[in-house]
């Protein structure tokens, strides 16, 4: 049932003469229809200029958004290529044997001579990058020892080595007025190992390993006649 004060106005405002009989001050009914007036305006919905701005903030906040994760990517990717150059530097050989190795010592063919020197060439493999010898370790083994190489304290070539030791002592195709131990692209380095004597009918094992990229091994056996100078392919 609709209130008693509802109904009262609902009159007042559909017979105007209700008001004068039923003595009720117009007053109030004024400010009743002011207040009904006033909600009636407050319902209106969104105007053009509103909704632009909604519509606009909604862009923003959509390309502020797309920005960051764009920018992740781009650095994810980064990060993944230079970790895919990285393996691939380290996993593949920047050296290669250029050529036949030796083994010479002072024997005349008997098989209780020894191999006390191996000899190789040495130069870049195709794509590879300069290497520093003054970093290259150098491991000697066989089946009953295995030793690291002193490679004497020489920051220039040509050296001998040492006892026990390698050494550089010829090298080929260098840039003009380069001796260093950065062995780079067309040059050559001959390397010297002194193993101390190697018996006849032996198999040894040297392995190159350089500061950056991958080690390799030359694996020889030592033949049943040991001369001066034994061509070991």
């Amino acid at each position: 049932m609709p209130h008693p004060e509802f109904k009262q106005n609902y009159l007042c405002y559909k017979n105007p003469s209700y008001v004068r009989e039923a003595g009720i001050d117009q007053r109030l009914l004024i400010h009743e229809g002011e207040v009904m007036s006033s909600y009636k305006h407050k319902d209106e919905g969104f105007t053009g200029l509103e909704a632009a701005i909604v519509l606009i903030a909604f862009v923003v906040v959509a390309a502020v958004f797309s920005y960051v994760v764009l920018g992740a990517g781009f650095f994810t990717t980064q990060k993944a290529q230079q970790t895919v150059y990285s393996a691939v530097g380290q996993a593949s050989s920047t050296l290669e044997v250029m050529g036949n190795v030796y083994g010479t010592g002072s024997g005349s063919g008997s098989a209780t001579d020894t191999v006390q020197f191996i000899n190789f060439s040495v130069g870049l493999a195709p794509g590879g990058t300069p290497v520093d010898f003054s970093k290259v370790v150098i491991v000697f083994s066989n089946s009953t020892v295995s030793e690291t190489l002193i490679n004497g304290t020489s920051t220039t070539v040509p050296f001998e080595p040492v006892s026990n030791g390698w050494g550089i002592p010829n090298y080929h195709n260098s840039p003009a007025g380069s001796n260093s131990l950065l062995l780079q692209p067309n040059e050559q380095f001959d390397i010297s190992c002194d193993v101390g004597g190697i018996p006849a009918n032996s198999q040894f094992t040297i392995e190159v390993r350089p500061a950056v990229g991958a080690a390799f091994s030359i694996v020889k056996t030592i033949p049943a006649g040991v001369y001066a100078v034994n061509n070991l392919n």
